[in-house]
């Protein structure tokens, strides 16, 4: 099954689907050297999704988060920065894919029946929830957070240096500042594996 990873940057939720079994496409406005994807779009992602969205099996979207971001709110201002969720649902309910967006906790009240993963769900030693909507998935059951007191938070440096959290993210091959905005590999080899087995049901069902 092919995959595109809209706002792909360096690649963190590219290497979950490719771990899930899927072939995988990345395209971001910005170059993007270290991305780890089979093949690479430099472009709008919007655009891209609504000129060849319909060539794929899934289409991942993660929007920029700045716009919901608390960190935004601490260095500037939240309304410098696109909102682009809706927009990138239209664009994705128009290919008539099966589709996920995802984004961070700021973000959940924009996304319809979100499921909230934690690096804490697969044993990672971080707190990092991400929401992801995943309209294929129509019953999903997560572990609850399993936060402990020795687990790196995102903090740019004050409890743990930035390498140490993107490693421990699993995202050894990007840069720091690639790190910052990625999804550890661990969420959507997971999510992938559900979509999968919701696909080959459904194929079951038309058998």
């Amino acid at each position: 099954m092919r995959l595109l990873d809209a706002y792909c940057g360096a690649g963190g939720a590219t290497r979950g689907y490719q771990r899930a079994g899927f072939c995988v496409a990345g395209v971001d406005i910005a170059p993007q050297p270290h991305y780890v994807g089979d093949e690479f779009h430099q472009g709008d992602a919007i655009e891209y999704i609504r000129e060849h969205g319909h060539e794929f099996d899934v289409i991942h979207a993660s929007p920029p988060c700045q716009a919901y971001s608390r960190a935004t709110a601490w260095r500037g201002s939240r309304a410098d920065h696109p909102d682009l969720i809706a927009a990138t649902r239209r664009a994705l309910l128009a290919t008539g894919r099966p589709y996920i967006i995802e984004n961070v906790q700021e973000a959940r009240a924009l996304l319809h029946r979100p499921i909230m993963l934690c690096g804490t769900h697969f044993g990672l030693r971080i707190r990092r929830h991400r929401y992801f909507e995943v309209p294929v998935l129509d019953v999903v059951l997560t572990p609850t957070c399993q936060h402990r007191p020795t687990d790196y938070a995102h903090d740019h440096g004050g409890k743990q240096t930035e390498s140490q959290y993107r490693d421990a993210m699993g995202c050894q091959w990007m840069t720091v500042q690639e790190a910052r905005e990625a999804i550890p590999p661990a969420y959507t080899e997971w999510l992938g594996r559900r979509i999968v087995e919701a696909h080959l049901a459904r194929s079951a069902k038309v058998w």
